[in-house]
């Protein structure tokens, strides 16, 4: 995303036969790479291809280039990559105590890990853009860049939001509720490093909307 900024005023003005073409590829990716993730049975892969949806919204600003785009991205950019690191973090602490990443066997850890169980709803939350995160704001500045480019995209991006919120949810329940296996009921122990770890991923994307120019204000 950040060598797309550097590169993208290099092409501009953009030719139309060189930016519709990535345009599209970019918001196709967000319907594709999101609905690959409501049929992922793999924790890992899941979080990944959540990268990979959200990475379309960032091209997709950036190629449009406008400040409200690249403002956007750059948000998004940084939200997402402590979003992502968190989830990714979350999903080592299951790997490590259960020894697969397989969703159906890993259900009901809610019971063993109430309180990481606390930080999956969070951080879930993040990844749909729940307010008063950052991430939020960098969606809502990429929405109205392409909006303000081509009214229909916002049928696009909505769909992508719809189907974000879907798998996040699916992610957490998968992970958290139902019953427990009988394998799984004498875990080891959360540490404090880890929940240290989780804040220290939340804390920002919190705080950050506060003072958003921190990590915004160089396109504005």
């Amino acid at each position: 995303g950040y060598g797309l900024i550097r590169i993208s005023p290099v092409l501009n003005p953009h030719p139309q036969n060189l930016m519709f073409p990535i345009l599209i590829l970019a918001l196709w990716g967000i319907l594709m790479t999101s609905s690959i993730c409501l049929r992922q049975t793999d924790l890992k892969a899941l979080i990944a291809y959540s990268s990979v949806s959200h990475m379309g919204l960032v091209t997709a600003a950036i190629i449009v280039q406008t400040p409200w785009g690249l403002t956007g991205a750059m948000t998004l950019m940084i939200a997402h990559g402590l979003t992502s690191s968190a989830l990714f973090a979350l999903a080592n602490t299951n790997y490590e105590r259960t020894h697969t990443r397989t969703l159906l066997l890993v259900r009901g850890l809610q019971l063993a890990f109430p309180l990481m169980s606390t930080w999956w709803l969070l951080i879930n939350l993040t990844n749909m853009a729940m307010p008063p995160t950052i991430n939020l704001l960098g969606e809502l500045f990429i929405i109205s860049t392409l909006f303000n480019w081509s009214t229909p995209t916002i049928i696009i991006t909505g769909i992508g939001t719809l189907i974000t919120a879907t798998y996040s949810l699916y992610m957490f329940l998968m992970t958290q509720r139902g019953s427990i296996s009988s394998q799984f009921r004498l875990l080891p122990p959360t540490h404090t490093r880890e929940h240290l770890n989780l804040i220290l991923h939340l804390l920002p994307l919190g705080l950050l909307i506060m003072k958003p120019a921190l990590i915004s204000g160089l396109f504005t």
